[in-house]
């Protein structure tokens, strides 16, 4: 198989086109904190889910970023590494 930049970009190291995983642990917790935040939308509880989800989002896209399986998995890690530092600096 060539190694072409469509390759690269949307072929992990066995060959498969991969474009969306199973979510793992940080994206699970970022998940279930976020709707938990819209079920408790005041407190303390509140503003520790928003942390938690926050923190998980942010190490879901630091693992895309940096380990990621194709230059897909990683533009998108970037992405999301982006708009999460857009939308803090936003409030």
């Amino acid at each position: 198989m060539e190694n072409t930049l469509v390759d690269k970009t949307f072929r992990d190291s066995n060959g498969k086109i991969v474009l969306a995983q199973m979510p793992n642990l940080p994206l699970i917790v970022w998940i279930v904190a976020s709707l938990l935040a819209i079920v408790f939308t005041t407190g303390k509880i509140n503003t520790v889910l928003g942390v938690l989800a926050d923190g998980s989002l942010f190490t879901w896209a630091w693992m895309e970023l940096f380990q990621g399986v194709n230059y897909f998995r990683r533009s998108l890690g970037l992405a999301v590494f982006i708009g999460i530092i857009v939308s803090k600096l936003m409030y």
